[in-house]
C-alpha cells in the first residue's frame, strides 16, 4: 500500500512565521516589511507572500492601506453590554482614556424605523446628535443619538461634545437603561472610511439600543457603529432580561430593518 505523504503549503508556513512575529514583535499600527522584503528574507516569490499574508488578515491581526502597506491592528476592546452600561465608564474600567467630539446636531426628520420606535409620524422632527468615540486619539466607534426633544429642552445650547448620559443626567435628571439591543454586521460607508479611519467595507459591529427612562418611556434611540477589528461586545444578562429580549427580537425584527436606514449616509440625509 502506497502512503500519501501531505505537506503543508508553504504559503500557510510562512503565514504561521508571520502570525507568531506579528503577536511576539510587534504593536498596534506597525507596518509589516513589504511584500517584496518579505520575499527575499524567506526566499518566496510574493504571490506567495500575498496569500500568507491574506491568512493574517483573514485572522483580524492586520489590515492593508493602500500607499501604507500591511499595518497590524489595535487589540479588541472587550466592551459589556448591559441595562445600566456606558461608554465612558466601560472604557475607563479598563484604564483608557477617551474621548467623544460632537460631529453635528440638529432637528432632524427620522427613519421610518426610529420615528416607530418613538410613537411620532416620520414628519415629526425628532434631535439628532452625531458624535465619534476616540480611544489613545483613534477612533473607536461613531454613534447617532436620537432623542425626543421634548425631553431635552436647551439640548443644542448646552451640548459641546463629551458624555452625552453625563449631560442627561446633570441637566435633565434622566438616567437611561437599555431596554432592547439589537446587534448587526455592516460594511464601513465612505463616512465610515473618513471618521473611523477604517478602509471602506471593513467590518462594523452596529449595536442599535432603545434606552428609556426609570418609568420605561423612551428617550432615546442610539446607533453605535464600531469597528469590528477594534472593539467586541458581550453581554451578561439574567434570566428575565433574556426573556424580554427574545420577546422584543421578536416584536421588533421587522420594524428594526436594515441596520442602514437607521444610520444613513450624508448623501440619504441630502
Amino acid at each position: 500500500m502506497s502512503r500519501q505523504i501531505l505537506s503543508i503549503p508553504r504559503y500557510r508556513e510562512l503565514a504561521e512565521v508571520l502570525v507568531r512575529e506579528v503577536r511576539t514583535d510587534y504593536g498596534p499600527g506597525d507596518l509589516l516589511p513589504t511584500e517584496a522584503q518579505l520575499a527575499k528574507r524567506f526566499a518566496v516569490n510574493r504571490h506567495t507572500v500575498r496569500r500568507a499574508l491574506d491568512e493574517l488578515v483573514a485572522a483580524g491581526l492586520v489590515t492593508r492601506h493602500q500607499g501604507r502597506g500591511t499595518q497590524v491592528v489595535d487589540r479588541r476592546l472587550d466592551y459589556a453590554v448591559s441595562a445600566g452600561s456606558k461608554v465612558t465608564q466601560n472604557l475607563a474600567s479598563l484604564g483608557l482614556p477617551s474621548n467623544t467630539c460632537c460631529l453635528e446636531q440638529g432637528l432632524v426628520t427620522p427613519p421610518e424605523a426610529i420615528a416607530q420606535r418613538f410613537g411620532r409620524s416620520a414628519s415629526e422632527p425628532l434631535l439628532r446628535v452625531d458624535t465619534v468615540r476616540t480611544v489613545d486619539d483613534a477612533p473607536l466607534m461613531r454613534l447617532r443619538h436620537w432623542f425626543d426633544p421634548e425631553r431635552v429642552p436647551g439640548w443644542l445650547e448646552r451640548y459641546r461634545g463629551g458624555s452625552t448620559r453625563a449631560l442627561l443626567g446633570q441637566h435633565y435628571g434622566l438616567r437611561l437603561h437599555r431596554r432592547r439591543v439589537r446587534i448587526d454586521a455592516a460594511g464601513a460607508d465612505r463616512d465610515d472610511t473618513r471618521w473611523l479611519q477604517c478602509p471602506f467595507n471593513a467590518p462594523l459591529l452596529v449595536m442599535t439600543s432603545d434606552n428609556t427612562d426609570a418609568a420605561g418611556v423612551l428617550v432615546e434611540v442610539s446607533v453605535g457603529r464600531a469597528r469590528a477589528d477594534r472593539l467586541s461586545y458581550h453581554i451578561d444578562f439574567d434570566d428575565a432580561v433574556g426573556r424580554d429580549f427574545d420577546e422584543a427580537a421578536g416584536r421588533h425584527r421587522d420594524a428594526a430593518g436594515d441596520p442602514s436606514d437607521l444610520f444613513p449616509s450624508d448623501e440619504d440625509d441630502a
